[in-house]
């Protein structure tokens, strides 16, 4: 079974047992909780699409590993149609469900120990690369989602890890057995942890001799003894346990905090122990891969505001309105800008010593950096189209009152012949694409801060070439 469905996904989480807890209360049916599902039913997109017409030429593809059809999210590239293709399906999931799909995190860590794991072994001998190999046949050979467990909560950030006063502020190793390690810690911000069948840990930094209990990547399943899932809040949450006044019905997005409680990770698991001078190019690798990620899935984001400008447009009576046109514009050139940034990081990517295909990494990160800035640009363009109904609109309890709904739907009307619920239906898409905070932030700090994305463009930027450029034309010698 190299590829599932999005029923046998659903099933496939339904049979594991994870430690969650959301609200002060434990969650023991994940699968069925409503907050949980919408972003179960995220993930599930990326098993539905796989199996549409429309999309299974691009989505699947052989496995040269297995030698059998795999869905994209589970291949590191070895290509550049590859890197290509996966800037190409995160747009169509980004149209496709409006919100994050989640399972490009899993992705990328696999497209960065593909590379990384195997230097490792060129220089110290160890059989990272053999464990990772293993594991990823293991993933595609059962269409697995994995989690991104990469950001570490840090404590001080003024001190390094080795140096907090609590030494679990970043995941470190505290028992080291013959079969395995015992690790202790927290990662944040842990995007559909609970949609995914496994987590892959990463380092979150770079870091020196002394840390090197913290120099770590591994997998482990996500219901795995000692891991417990913290489910964070976010703007909307509360609606979609409520049943009301979502907008987006259907998709939808969580991000819990993972604490690792002595959790055992056994020897075949590990792709990193200790090898400190490699964690900073694991960083890199996966923060490029994943900031080109972000390219195609926020264009597409992008992609879902501008046809809910153009449907208010017409549902308000505005569609002939040029100032609400040129802010169309203005959202559909942010989206291609977007979206042709990442793609540029696809086709200048080249091949490691691994066999695996890399990015550029200053396209990817100028990319995310344009992301940061320009999405809220969109969205506050978004909101100026549709009104301000999109900050207030009456409950949806209110508006299947018997005494009062039939009130409201009546100065609810909008352009002639246009009927009103579909107007309040667009107005709450509206507010859920411009609101979902754990969306708007991720804008921001997906995949690093703005700031760690302009110190990798000006560390990996030819600045000497542009200098050496500038004194020919200028004619000063050397």
């Amino acid at each position: 079974m190299a590829l599932m469905t999005k029923e046998e996904y659903i099933e496939s989480l339904r049979k594991m047992n994870p430690t969650v807890y959301m609200f002060g209360e434990k969650v023991t049916n994940v699968v069925d909780n409503p907050r949980l599902r919408a972003g179960i039913e995220s993930t599930g997109a990326t098993y539905e699409i796989a199996q549409l017409e429309e999309y299974r030429d691009l989505v699947v593809t052989e496995s040269p590993l297995i030698n059998e059809p795999v869905n994209r999210f589970t291949l590191p590239p070895a290509s550049i149609e590859d890197l290509v293709a996966r800037v190409k399906i995160n747009r169509k999931l980004g149209n496709y469900v409006g919100t994050c799909h989640q399972r490009c995190t899993g992705l990328d860590c696999l497209s960065t120990l593909s590379i990384v794991t195997y230097d490792i072994d060129q220089n110290y001998g160890t059989g990272y690369h053999h464990n990772f190999t293993e594991f990823l046949k293991y993933v595609q050979k059962n269409d697995l989602t994995c989690n991104a467990g990469v950001t570490d909560v840090k404590g001080d950030r003024s001190l390094g890890p080795s140096k907090q006063e609590d030494k679990d502020m970043y995941l470190r190793v505290v028992e080291r057995r013959e079969d395995g390690i015992v690790v202790r810690g927290a990662k944040a911000h842990q995007t559909g942890s609970l949609s995914s069948h496994e987590v892959i840990v990463l380092p979150t930094r770079a870091l020196r001799e002394e840390d090197k209990d913290y120099a770590l990547a591994f997998a482990i399943p996500t219901d795995t003894p000692g891991l417990v899932h913290v489910v964070g809040r976010s703007t909307l949450d509360m609606r979609e346990i409520d049943g009301c006044d979502v907008g987006n019905v259907r998709y939808s997005k969580y991000c819990p905090t993972l604490i690792f409680d002595d959790v055992f990770v056994p020897n075949e698991r590990i792709f990193l122990n200790g090898e400190t001078e490699f964690a900073a190019d694991m960083v890199v690798r996966f923060s490029s891969f994943h900031r080109q990620s972000h390219g195609g899935c926020k264009s597409g984001k992008i992609d879902c505001m501008v046809g809910t400008a153009l449907l208010a447009m017409d549902y308000n009576g505005t569609a002939k309105a040029s100032h609400l046109k040129q802010k169309v514009i203005d959202m559909i050139h942010r989206a291609e800008t977007l979206y042709g940034c990442s793609l540029a990081a696809s086709y200048e990517g080249k091949k490691e010593a691994s066999g695996t295909y890399f990015i550029d990494t200053v396209m990817a990160n100028a990319s995310k950096i344009h992301e940061g800035k320009e999405m809220a640009e969109a969205i506050r363009m978004m909101v100026d189209v549709c009104g301000g109904f999109v900050a207030d609109l009456p409950s949806d309890r209110d508006l299947e009152n018997p005494e009062v709904g039939p009130l409201i739907k009546k100065y609810m009307q909008g352009a002639s012949g246009v009927d009103v619920d579909k107007r309040i239906k667009l107005f709450r898409l509206a507010e859920k694409l411009a609101l979902e905070s754990a969306d708007t932030v991720s804008d921001i700090h997906g995949g690093g801060s703005p700031e760690a994305h302009r110190v990798t463009i000006m560390r990996e930027t030819d600045l000497d070439s542009k200098k050496r450029a500038v004194k020919r034309l200028a004619g000063i010698s050397d």
